[in-house]
């Protein structure tokens, strides 16, 4: 459809960009050249932010001058929120600058499929900020999916079954295939790691006389939204489960480790197996949910995490894509 264009203010217009019945509000200086840390200082944007996040789950500030990596920290920072480090995390990334890190570092050729940051624990980002630093050559764009509309148009049975048991998701860390437990607990004190398992209402095991370590934690599979109160899917089942490895990797592992040894694999709460059919319709709901757009360079992205899931599409040539969280 063609974008909606109308003036936010003097210096600023807006325009709804809407694939799959998911909705991005783009932000743009009508003159082009504006740096977006001092568009923050105007109030109107402010508040134009947190209704987009609320209304349509994320805003997109596209055509401002270029941000270094301690100019995007400062910028996130600056709608009043402090920023989170990353903490128990799943996949590898780097500090690039104070609170600001580098997208999930997969391989180029791979998806990451659709998620809300952090849903597969008990304490998530309520904001998620991406900064495109550099386009990739071909592909590599973030696609995002309603959170809402996924909730809704799941089966109710499946919707139902979820929820009665949570999700359990279950890692083992290290031993080549997986991050080590040193790298997601940022310690390599297996006391302070304990501390932060019971804190935090995970379960825990040593193998290997103390070298490796499983961890076992339950977790929601919906939300209800704490401000706009709308339920939301809200959980990452699909993505930590071993069908989610291609055909070829998934027997490449099964041929060197046992089934409970797998980097991370997802179980009903109660410990019961996930049919990997279930998996698949969720999935598919994500794919028909999805709004993907090419990243131009200097574009910032800003999801409300609870009502906006975001993945990773495959791509060719250099990427850099900043992410930065806050509560």
């Amino acid at each position: 459809m063609d974008p909606v264009i109308s003036n936010l203010d003097a210096a600023l217009t807006e325009r709804v960009l809407e694939q799959n019945g998911t909705r991005v509000l783009v932000i743009s200086p009508a003159d082009g050249d504006a740096a977006p840390a001092a568009c923050a200082h105007s109030e109107r944007l402010r508040e134009r932010l947190e209704s987009a996040k609320q209304q349509f789950g994320g805003a997109l500030l596209r055509g401002f001058s270029p941000l270094a990596a301690a100019d995007f920290n400062a910028f996130a920072t600056s709608f009043g929120k402090p920023l989170l480090s990353y903490e128990f995390g799943s996949t590898p990334r780097s500090r690039i600058e104070k609170d600001v890190y580098s997208s999930t570092e997969y391989p180029a050729d791979q998806w990451i499929d659709q998620h809300n940051e952090q849903s597969y624990t008990l304490k998530w980002p309520g904001s998620i900020w991406f900064y495109c630093d550099v386009a990739a050559e071909q592909g590599g764009a973030t696609p995002v999916a309603d959170s809402r509309l996924v909730y809704e148009r799941l089966d109710p049975a499946l919707r139902r079954r979820f929820a009665e048991h949570g999700v359990m998701y279950v890692r083992n860390y290290g031993n080549g295939l997986d991050l080590p437990w040193e790298q997601v607990f940022g310690t390599d004190d297996r006391g302070e790691v304990e501390q932060y398992c019971r804190a935090n209402q995970i379960g825990y095991e040593w193998l290997d006389d103390g070298d490796a370590l499983r961890t076992r934690q339950v977790c929601q599979s919906e939300l209800r939204h704490p401000v706009t109160g709308e339920t939301v899917w809200f959980n990452q089942a699909h993505l930590f489960h071993v069908s989610n490895l291609p055909a070829a990797v998934r027997e490449a592992l099964l041929e060197v480790v046992d089934e409970d040894r797998l980097p991370r694999n997802t179980f009903f709460g109660d410990g019961t197996p996930i049919d990997a059919a279930l998996l698949d319709e969720i999935r598919a709901v994500y794919r028909d949910t999805m709004l993907s757009f090419p990243w131009q360079p200097a574009d910032a992205l800003v999801l409300d995490n609870l009502l906006m899931s975001h993945g990773r599409a495959p791509f060719s040539g250099k990427r850099r894509v900043l992410v930065a969280m806050s509560a």
